[in-house]
């Protein structure tokens, strides 16, 4: 396994482990205020987290496949494959007291990357 390191994430709010090597998109081109873009040094693989805006309509498992879907689409991916969302115990979270229920998806987007073809 690779070795990891802990990654501050939005000023330090919140941390991510990803690999050693993980490089920082940012400084390699400009991400948006609501992203934290990584991408691998040797897989071409990335990992982006994004802070997304409550939509009340959704809720729910139902809203992280909504958010997932969402961007998926508005970047023209190619196929959004959906792998598992699981609820996560309020107990772990920082932010336990501003919210009253989180969930994480994993999932797979394919999308063309800023110089290729869609």
């Amino acid at each position: 396994m690779e070795p990891t390191r802990d990654f501050p994430l939005f000023g330090g709010a919140f941390s991510a482990i990803l690999p050693t090597g993980a490089i920082d998109v940012s400084d390699l081109r400009p991400v948006p205020d609501n992203q934290e873009v990584f991408c691998h040094p040797v897989t071409d693989q990335s990992l982006i987290v994004e802070l997304l805006e409550l939509q009340a309509h959704v809720v729910g498992e139902a809203a992280a496949r909504y958010h997932f879907e969402d961007v998926g689409g508005v970047q023209g991916a190619r196929a959004v494959h959906v792998e598992s969302v699981q609820p996560l115990s309020l107990e772990t979270l920082a932010l336990r007291g501003c919210c009253q229920e989180a969930w994480v998806l994993s999932g797979k987007q394919q999308i063309a990357k800023e110089n290729q073809q869609r």
